[in-house]
Order: structure tokens, then C-alpha cells, then sequence
């Protein structure tokens, strides 16, 4: 440690295609592109500014850590509520479907070389990479997102009633991967449609 580094709470937003690498490149592409034009859209829907989230993409996803001063309440009712609604959108054309799992997680990090590093990070991914986030998705063919945030944040910001989502709709699930268990909650229920400005 040279004492540059900084223990920071944020919150963190995974992002996952479905299905990515059963696509052709063209197809990727487009997929990269949709999911990208629909987190931009639902951003700017809930006033959220994308350009200050500090990013670590890969082709099927995105792990975002979102600034300080970010009320967590509405990522995590009202920015879900309109990534669904931008992708329902995406989906009205031709070709393959966009469908994507979601994960928020707040927690501990610190910035590394190649992104944060920390507990935070790791649990989002984890929760992300669940079973049965990924079976939600094969047993609803409907479902364009499947969403799991962790257990501290379930307490902290959905229950709360700041949230857009209800606690009703959530179903808590159990995940163990690599040794360890992670708790989270997974809307099961349907996410509302977008209410007209």
C-alpha cells in the first residue's frame, strides 16, 4: 500500500447480454450498441448522467461504479422501470431480441489498475452470474430483464418505500459461487410500465 488508495462506498450496477455469444459479429454489434443506447436512455429518463459513471465494459456487459452523490432509490426502482421500457423499444424490429440480466450492489471498493477492486464489485458480479437470475430468462420468454440487487440493499433502499418497485415483487434467493454465499433479491413480479411524462 503507498497510501494512495481511498476505501470508498458506491453503488454498483452489472449489466449482462443474454444469449452474446451465440450471435455472429453483426449481431453482437447491434446488441453492444442497443444495450448501450437503452442504459443511455434510461439514464437521462431518470437524471442520471452515464458520462460520470466510471465504467469497466467488456462485449456483453458493463460493471459501472456510479458517483457519491447518487440517490440510490431511483436506479434502483425508476432506472430499471426505463432500461425495461428503452429495451421493450429495441425490441419492436427485426433481428435477435435484446434481453440482459441486471445486479445492484452497495458496498466498499477502491479503485484499481483494471477497475475496482473489493468486496462491492465481487458481490454484484456474483449476484449478476446467478442461476437463478439466468433461469428467469429461460422460464419467462417474455421478460427482457432479469433484476437482482443484494441484500443490504434490498434493506436499505427498496424497502424503504423510496423505491419505484416495491418489496412485493422481489423474492429472496440464496447463491453460493466459489467458496462463499451471497444473499440477494430477484424481481420476480412484473416490472410496471413506464408511466407518460
Amino acid at each position: 500500500m503507498n497510501g494512495d488508495e481511498q476505501l470508498v462506498y458506491r453503488l454498483l450496477l452489472a449489466v449482462d447480454i443474454q444469449g452474446y455469444s451465440k450471435r455472429n459479429t453483426a449481431e453482437q454489434l447491434r446488441a453492444q450498441r442497443q444495450l448501450n443506447d437503452a442504459l443511455d436512455a434510461a439514464a437521462r429518463g431518470t437524471g442520471l448522467d452515464r458520462a460520470r459513471w466510471a465504467k469497466q465494459v467488456g462485449g456483453d456487459g458493463e460493471l459501472a461504479t456510479l458517483p457519491e452523490d447518487v440517490d440510490p432509490a431511483p436506479v434502483a426502482g425508476d432506472f430499471v422501470v426505463a432500461l425495461a421500457a428503452a429495451l421493450h423499444e429495441a425490441n419492436t424490429g427485426s433481428g435477435p431480441r435484446l434481453r440482459i440480466r441486471l445486479a445492484l450492489h452497495h458496498g466498499t471498493m477502491t479503485d484499481g489498475p483494471f477497475g475496482p477492486a473489493g468486496d462491492a464489485p465481487i458481490v454484484v458480479q456474483r449476484l449478476l452470474d446467478a442461476g437463478p437470475l439466468r433461469r428467469l430468462l429461460v422460464d419467462d420468454p417474455g421478460r427482457d430483464v432479469a433484476y437482482v440487487v443484494s441484500d443490504s440493499l434490498y434493506a436499505d433502499v427498496v424497502r424503504t418505500g423510496f423505491c419505484a418497485l416495491p418489496p412485493s415483487v422481489f423474492t429472496p434467493v440464496k447463491v453460493t459461487a466459489k467458496g462463499a454465499v451471497f444473499q440477494g433479491h430477484i424481481l420476480t413480479g412484473p416490472i410496471p410500465a413506464l408511466s407518460p411524462a
